[in-house]
């Protein structure tokens, strides 16, 4: 598989990454097992879990898997901090997410959503002092604004900390807000995008009605009924109805089509995606292999007209 710079870090990443968000709440962990053999023998290798994942069962599957398979050399790994972006939190979150991982160190740590209670320069601080204890090679965040992506990468300089070199947002048809200012940041100042969520957490692919009483319970939806309010509007179903209208046409599955729409974008570095079976891998797979040319891309855009 592809391997592409992870921004100026001298560092390179799988252009698919494996989400974990699903391990220990929707799957068990003999099947996170099966998910992470499967990526992995096909070049993935670029995992990212979360203390939040499953409440820490995500971070012990990966943890046991990377012992039991001895590849922790050949894997980049990312966790994030969701408890708290204060320089007090983030040792004891790192301490607690490397005791899950039963592991010294990893590759990249984020912060896992803006912490209005925590100073730019306090967080930074404390991820700085993580990278020269040696339990964190490169930070980055998720779930930032242009704006507060912007006031990190000052404080960075004031302050004299390390800086954000990795960005996690959504990035998918329904969630393009990335585009206008953030991307673009991002771009001009060689931060590396591993863009999560192609599929909109599975609003893509089309199984859903706007009848929120029908949403099943084994769905991600199901599971986290406040991805609805993301998600269920008229706009991004009418995009549903298109996409769904285009697959039949080119005669490619409704989630193939959308993630290749995801992995497409030239500013994207990796595409996280989650899953819960073996097909889930290969459906990200064929899309990483379809491509998209930019007329296409252009339409898909454009929608709804």
């Amino acid at each position: 598989m592809e391997r592409r710079a992870l921004g100026r870090t001298g560092r390179t990443v799988s252009a698919i990454g494996l989400g974990t968000v699903t391990f220990g709440r929707e799957i068990d962990e003999a099947t996170s097992f099966r998910v992470m053999d499967y990526a992995f023998e096909r070049g993935i290798t670029f995992f990212d879990t979360a203390e939040l994942y499953g409440g820490g069962a995500s971070e012990r599957i990966v943890g046991r898997w990377i012992r039991d398979r001895g590849c922790r050399d050949e894997i980049t790994l990312c966790t994030k901090v969701g408890t708290g972006a204060g320089a007090a939190n983030i040792p004891k979150a790192v301490g607690d997410s490397l005791a899950r991982l039963e592991l010294d160190s990893v590759d990249i740590l984020k912060i896992h959503n803006p912490d209005p209670e925590a100073q730019a320069g306090e967080t930074l601080s404390a991820m700085t002092s993580e990278i020269e204890a040696g339990r964190v090679r490169i930070i980055g965040c998720s779930n930032y604004s242009a704006a507060l992506l912007r006031e990190a990468l000052e404080a960075s300089v004031t302050g004299g900390y390390r800086r954000f070199d990795v960005l996690q947002p959504p990035y998918s048809l329904v969630a393009r807000g990335g585009e206008d200012e953030l991307f673009p940041l991002c771009v001009r100042e060689e931060i590396a995008i591993t863009a999560y969520s192609p599929l909109g957490a599975g609003f893509l692919t089309g199984k859903y009605t706007p009848d929120r009483e029908a949403i099943p319970q084994d769905t991600r939806f199901g599971a986290m009924p406040g991805h609805a309010d993301i998600y269920f509007s008229e706009r991004n179903f009418r995009i549903v109805d298109a996409l769904r209208s285009k697959a039949e046409e080119l005669d490619v599955p409704m989630v193939r089509l959308a993630m290749a729409y995801a992995m497409a974008n030239s500013d994207i570095t990796s595409v996280l995606v989650g899953a819960r079976t073996t097909g889930h891998i290969d459906n990200a797979l064929e899309a990483l292999d379809m491509g998209l040319d930019e007329g296409l891309r252009s339409e898909m855009s454009s929608w709804p007209e």
